[in-house]
């Protein structure tokens, strides 16, 4: 879940458990409102926890030549 999700279901379920009043037979528009908010919640969390993990991280190498033909000191 990337941030624009998150943030989707943040709104989304704020605005079902705080401005809207109407009932349904069977469903707590409430509390699926705070469902919502709280798995917009969690996905913004591990969105952020795992962001740095993502990207590739630079590997260095170094070569040395020689000008001795007998090789490297050992």
């Amino acid at each position: 879940m990337g941030i624009g999700a998150g943030i989707f279901l943040l709104a989304v379920g704020a605005i079902l458990a705080f401005a809207v009043d109407f009932q349904v037979v069977g469903i707590d528009i409430r509390l699926v409102g705070w469902i919502l908010m709280a798995a917009g919640a969690a996905g913004l969390i591990f969105f952020f926890a795992f962001w740095n993990r993502r990207r590739p991280r630079a590997v260095v190498t170094q070569r040395r030549d020689y000008d001795d033909p007998t090789g490297p000191p050992a």
